[in-house]
């Protein structure tokens, strides 16, 4: 199956107790047993949910970063730039 594959395919909507699912296609399945869900328009969109350790690179940067550097980040930040360059372009 293409990701790209512009032929919609059809599924089986059934009710599970008090639940709705829906039956997916073989070309559909996932692996685990939970997808995030969400609505875009009338679209309802599945998607495997994040692995668990797709961030775990930024817990190890930010560990190392003491406190005091942290604040002196937010610090240098919280001022507006002065760029008239780019305010002649935009203006």
């Amino acid at each position: 199956m293409n990701k790209l594959d512009p032929a919609p395919k059809r599924a089986k909507v059934f009710w599970s107790g008090r639940s709705q699912a829906v039956r997916l296609p073989k070309e559909f399945r996932v692996e685990g047993d939970e997808v995030t869900i969400r609505r875009e328009g009338n679209a309802i969109v599945l998607e495997p949910p994040p692995a668990p350790d797709d961030w775990a690179w930024l817990d190890e940067v930010i560990g190392h970063f003491s406190e005091s550097a942290i604040l002196a980040i937010e610090e240098s930040h919280s001022e507006a730039q002065q760029r008239p360059d780019l305010e002649k372009l935009f203006n």
